[in-house]
Parts: C-alpha cells; sequence; structure tokens
C-alpha cells in the first residue's frame, strides 16, 4: 500500500512540477507578458490547487487505513469480552467446589492468567479512547490506584516483596495511563535486580517514589533511557520503549519525572504531580 503511495505522489509532484516549469517558461519567454501581479495570481493559484491534490492523495489512504485499523481494534475488543467473563465466572465456580490444595494453586494461577488478560483488554480499550482524542482525565486518590498496582504486581511477582508507605493525594489525569507508568517502571525495577525481591514504593508531599535494589545505572546509561529501543542490558527481556512511553506521559500530564541511580546499588524514580 504504502509503496503505492509514494509512486503516486511522485508522480503526481513530478507532472506538476514540469507543469509549473513549462507555463512559467511560457508566460516569460513565449508571452512575454511583463504583468507580474497577473503571474503571481496564476502561480499562486496554480500552487495552492497542486498542494491541495497533493495532501489529499497523501491523506485519505492513510485515513482509511487508521479507520480499519481502529474499527478492528473495536471490534477486537468486543470479542474479548465474552471469553474473558467466561473465565471469570466459571472459575469462580470451580473455586465453590474444588477442596484440594493442588486444583487450588492450579485455580489460581488461572485467576492470575486471566486478570493479565483483563489488564491488557483494559489497555487496548485505553488505547482506543486515546487515539479518537477523548478526554480520559479524571479525579482519583493516587493512594488507593497505587495499593491496586500492588495487588495486580503480586500476582505477576510473588517473589518480590513490595514495602509501600502511601498517603492520601488526589490527582487529575489519565488513569489508566498513569497504571501503565507504574506497571512499567515496576516491571524494569524487577527487571534489573536479579539479586534483590524488594521494591519500595511511597508517596510523600505529593511525590510518588519507586526505588529498586538492583543493577542500577551510570551517568551515561541515565542520559539514554529515554531513548526508543535502548536497554542497558541487551540479554534482558523486551523492546526497550517503556521509559520513552513513562517520559511522554508525564510531559503529557505535567508531572515532573527524574531517576536517581548508581551502579550495583539501585535506581529510584520521583513523579511529582503539580
Amino acid at each position: 500500500m504504502f509503496t503505492s503511495l509514494r509512486l503516486n505522489i511522485f508522480i503526481y509532484y513530478f507532472i506538476t512540477v514540469s507543469l509549473f516549469l513549462g507555463f512559467a517558461y511560457y508566460f516569460f519567454s513565449v508571452l512575454q507578458i511583463e504583468n507580474m501581479s497577473l503571474l503571481l495570481l496564476v502561480f499562486t493559484c496554480f500552487i495552492v490547487l497542486s498542494g491541495v491534490f497533493i495532501s489529499k492523495l497523501a491523506i485519505d489512504p492513510l485515513v482509511e487505513y487508521v479507520n480499519n485499523l481502529q474499527n478492528l481494534s473495536k471490534e477486537t475488543l468486543h470479542e474479548l469480552n465474552l471469553p474473558i467473563s467466561t473465565i471469570k465466572t466459571n472459575t469462580q465456580m470451580l473455586n465453590k467446589s474444588l477442596s484440594d490444595e493442588k486444583s487450588q494453586k492450579r485455580l489460581a494461577r488461572i485467576n492470575s492468567a486471566c486478570a493479565m488478560l483483563q489488564e491488557r483488554y483494559n489497555e487496548l480499550d485505553y488505547l482506543i479512547k486515546t487515539q479518537s482524542d477523548a478526554d480520559v482525565s479524571e479525579k482519583y486518590d493516587l493512594g488507593e490506584l497505587v495499593n491496586e498496582r500492588v495487588l495486580f504486581l503480586n500476582k505477576v511477582y510473588p517473589h518480590v516483596k513490595f514495602n509501600i508507605t502511601l498517603t492520601t493525594l488526589q490527582v487529575l489525569n489519565d488513569k489508566k495511563g498513569l497504571c501503565k507508568v507504574i506497571d512499567n517502571i515496576v516491571d524494569n525495577g524487577v527487571k534489573y535486580s536479579p539479586g534483590s525481591n524488594k521494591i519500595d514504593i511511597n508517596i510523600n508531599e505529593r511525590t510518588l517514589t519507586i526505588r529498586d535494589y538492583g543493577i542500577g545505572m551510570d551517568e551515561v546509561e541515565l542520559l539514554q533511557i529515554f531513548d526508543k529501543y535502548y536497554q542497558s542490558n541487551k540479554t534482558m527481556q523486551g523492546f526497550g520503549i517503556g521509559l520513552s512511553m513513562v517520559k511522554r506521559f508525564c510531559d503529557k500530564n505535567e508531572i515532573a519525572l527524574s531517576f536517581q541511580s548508581k551502579p550495583q546499588i539501585g535506581t529510584t524514580v520521583e513523579l511529582k504531580f503539580k
């Protein structure tokens, strides 16, 4: 699709420039018209019309492509809702009838996987809403949100001990987006802390602080962490886009983001709210 689009734009641009130069030569050399105001008006109209046609040629296929993707996402989101609800309902019913510990552990793993699938569902719903320019800001208590994320992350990282010290803090911004921010920061903290199983999270004076005790970073790495696809350790699983997303979210929502880190000591991330 995009190869054909580039070719069409190039051909139209080539023809337009050729016609423009041909008209200019004809008016100046053949007709020898001296009325510059008329020429400028004609050429200006020609350029404007050419710009309109080129932009239409370039944008219309992209708009159609994006609309198709959005429709596919909405349909997929709708189809995902039924199996997720079915799994949750049936696991709740099974939980009441199962008594042996081994079966309950298996059921707990299914519930944990279903919770993670529900998170992906929520993220897709969030992305669709943000793409449609819907206002997703809401007022909520940051302490309650952190508690919710810790409960979820405990299921994902059962070996990690979360030390939390929270106070009530009312904020107004994109709640689901901040969930993704917290999850990404904690995920990095766990990923780069192979020798530690502790994460500290606290709220104090309108600042959310998340600290790990992992491998840390030096000053050179700190300058690169927001670069898309950058990973300080290439052997780690992932795509290196998490902190880039965190930075974009904080900039958009006017949250002051700062990192302090030292090699082999750990990393502290601070999010200061207005």
